[in-house]
């Protein structure tokens, strides 16, 4: 065993003292500590060993219980606490989020991307930071930040035992092992998943269970004593740092403290099997060894009472901080867009007319050649198909297959790994196959990535376009025609387009591509090639190369005339996707007495049109596809009513698929269940007639 120099576990003696009178401190001041969390204590040894080897330019997610690597990482008891306290000057979140969930990034210590709760749900972006370093190390190497001394980055990810059981961390652990990814994830494992022990919820630990992935190296340490974790990791890290391949660590820990400060150790462990657990405390087993090797009592006493004077200063000067300013709530959803008007030739002379695939296929080519940190990832978007749609045909050749690559059926992996993608500079575009298959992927959507802009207080925005077919026609059945729109708009801190034409389609994914933010681009399977009959409108003049549609911008796709608007004799038809095609189709009935508004982008929604366009007419239907009840469509509708009351004329309806939890395969009992300008064309006679 390699001999460590005193000075350092002097320094850790230190930082594991000030983990112990934190936690005490907060144990004594339950009432002030009011908001839920957890501390280290039993962890201190294996946390601070890993913080030892972290450098600038290097990654790390922290969990929630790593309050001891973020002091070794060199953060104050003072800043902790401001977390803890949920107080404005909260350096990661500004009073948004729990203690102990970092991120951080002003280039002085290592980076920390956001830090959700959802236990194993940080593997997935962490990985997509070594992802993202691994390309950049390999193609883009003048934008990689190396570390101080020159060396090249490594990511670790910390977690819990327990929650290597999710699904979600296989899938990371499988792309780091088939990118060797340069990656050390750092398990501790105390044996417990809050009141369920190990024996009770899994048949192996982590290390077992990392030996059925080949080219994933582990090793197994007694995570309570710091000498063996600091030697043992001393190790690790040059490997990883020097060789770019995946890394697993155990750690085996006690828990010492409560799992939270809500879920108290004594409702659920027993006396004995506490302090079977105390003689492991690596604070004391750290102590022993320093009276070993020379130190007296009164040294060790005299680090101790510092760090408690510390910890005691900090936490009333935390304490008496101000609290966030109310009006700041909503701050950080977004970053601020890059493209707010429209530029560029919509409709430049001697170009063709294109269909809407080819729209996408020529945006992300132009994309691509223009900006050497675009890549796009996902399922058979790869060399030799291009995408179930052919949307992405050739691009492989052209950029190669580090640019444009396949992923396994891994749709949380394609979608959450572009926050760490984000993070280090690359902008990502991944394809979902199709729309009923992104709900693997919720976790990541909802829990990272929706979430890190705000949270993170603008730190760390999640620029991603995640391209993903939808819609119903020609017998898709039930696992390949679904409309999800209303399930992504009930996420907040996502934007989400929707074009209907190839114009559109270009226009808004290079506006999709530049926007900082995270944008799901949703493309109608039957406009694709313009193939269902009644949507040839789909296909435009192919736009020029600079042309660029800003999000949240709607357009009248159909214009009534003015003398039957005059008259009271009109409708408007809001709506999106098929259903402008839809509403084109049954306004040919009712010449000049029908105004088709395509929104364009769902979010944001440009309200000043579509209310502009009601109070015009006063007479409305909102259109959709998506089976009706508790849709987007009638939300936007109960928003249309409130805003527009005085000037309605007529109740304001919506139209929408019945009201099934699929579409069926027969294209009959398709047809059944979805709108068609038929069945519009009907509302629109009823309405106009009363």
């Amino acid at each position: 065993m390699t001999g460590i120099e005193l000075d350092l576990l002097k320094k850790t003696f230190r930082h594991m003292s000030l983990a112990y009178y934190m936690a005490e401190i907060y144990e004594q001041n339950r009432s002030v500590c009011k908001y839920v969390h957890s501390t280290s204590r039993g962890h201190e040894a294996i946390q601070l060993a890993m913080a030892g080897f972290l450098k600038k330019g290097d990654y790390v997610s922290p969990y929630y219980r790593d309050e001891s690597m973020l002091l070794g990482l060199g953060f104050t008891p003072y800043e902790l606490m401001l977390q803890l306290l949920a107080k404005a000057d909260d350096p990661f979140t500004g009073g948004r989020e729990y203690y102990s969930h970092p991120n951080y990034r002003n280039g002085d210590k290592p980076t920390i991307i956001h830090q959700s709760s959802a236990t194993g749900m940080q593997v997935i972006p962490t990985t997509g930071v070594a992802q993202g370093i691994k390309y950049l190390e390999e193609h883009l190497p003048s934008n990689l930040i190396r570390t101080p001394d020159g060396s090249l980055p490594i990511v670790v990810c910390s977690l819990g035992d327990a929650s290597v059981t999710e699904g979600e961390v296989s899938e990371a652990f499988q792309f780091a092992i088939l990118k060797q990814l340069p990656i050390i994830y750092l398990v501790q494992d105390n044996s417990w998943g809050i009141s369920a022990t190990a024996e009770e919820t899994r048949v192996m630990d982590a290390y077992d269970y990392a030996s059925g992935f080949p080219g994933l190296d582990r090793i197994r340490i007694d995570g309570s004593d710091f000498e063996e974790s600091y030697n043992a990791l001393a190790a690790v890290v040059e490997t990883v740092r020097q060789e770019r391949r995946p890394f697993l660590v155990q750690a085996h820990v006690p828990l010492l403290g409560h799992h939270t400060s809500g879920v108290r150790k004594e409702f659920y462990r027993q006396s004995a099997e506490l302090a079977g657990q105390s003689i492991r405390d690596p604070y004391l087993k750290l102590r022993n060894s320093l009276l070993e090797k020379g130190l007296t009592e009164e040294e060790l006493n005299s680090i101790a009472v510092e760090a408690e004077q510390q910890v005691r200063t900090d936490f009333q000067k935390a304490v008496q901080a101000s609290e966030p300013d109310p009006d700041t709530v909503a701050d950080h959803v977004f970053v601020p867009a890059t493209v707010i008007v429209e530029s560029g030739t919509r409709e430049p002379k001697g170009k063709d007319r294109i269909m809407m695939v080819d729209a996408a296929l020529f945006a992300i080519r132009e994309i691509m050649e223009k900006d050497p940190t675009a890549i796009l990832y996902g399922q058979d978007v790869g060399r030799r198909l291009g995408g179930v749609f052919r949307e992405a045909a050739t691009l492989a050749e052209k950029f190669g297959d580090h640019r444009v690559f396949n992923t396994a059926i891994q749709e949380a992996y394609i979608i959450g790994s572009t926050v760490g993608m984000s993070a280090v500079g690359l902008k990502p575009i991944v394809e979902v196959q199709f729309a009923d298959y992104i709900y693997p992927a919720l976790n990541q959507l909802v829990t990272e990535i929706s979430k890190s802009c705000y949270l993170s207080c603008g730190k760390f925005p999640v620029q991603a376009l995640i391209r993903v077919p939808v819609g119903a026609y020609g017998g898709g059945g039930p696992y390949h025609s679904g409309s999800i729109e209303s399930t992504l708009l009930t996420i907040k801190g996502i934007k989400v387009v929707y074009p209907s034409n190839a114009a559109d389609m270009k226009g808004l994914m290079k506006a999709a591509f530049l926007d900082p933010n995270p944008v799901v681009m949703l493309e109608h399977k039957g406009l694709y090639w313009s193939k269902v009959p009644g949507t040839d409108g789909a296909r435009c003049i192919e736009p020029s190369e600079d042309y660029i549609l800003p999000l949240g911008k709607a357009a009248v796709a159909l214009e009534a005339f003015r003398t039957t608007v005059e008259e009271g004799d009109s409708v408007c038809i809001i709506t999106y996707g098929m259903g402008v095609h839809w509403a084109k189709a049954a306004a040919a009935i009712f010449p000049g007495q029908v105004e088709v508004v395509d929104l364009r982008t769902l979010f944001p929604l440009d309200e000043e049109l579509v209310y502009e366009t009601v109070r015009k007419h006063g007479k409305c239907i909102v259109l959709t596809e998506e089976q009706q009840n508790n849709s987007f469509a009638e939300a936007l509708a109960g928003r249309i009513s409130y805003n527009c009351f005085r000037w309605l004329d007529a109740p304001l309806e919506v139209m929408g698929a019945l009201n099934l939890p699929a579409v069926p395969m027969n294209t009959i009992l398709e047809s059944a269940m979805l709108p068609s300008a038929q069945k519009l064309s009907q509302r629109i006679r009823i309405m106009l007639e009363n």
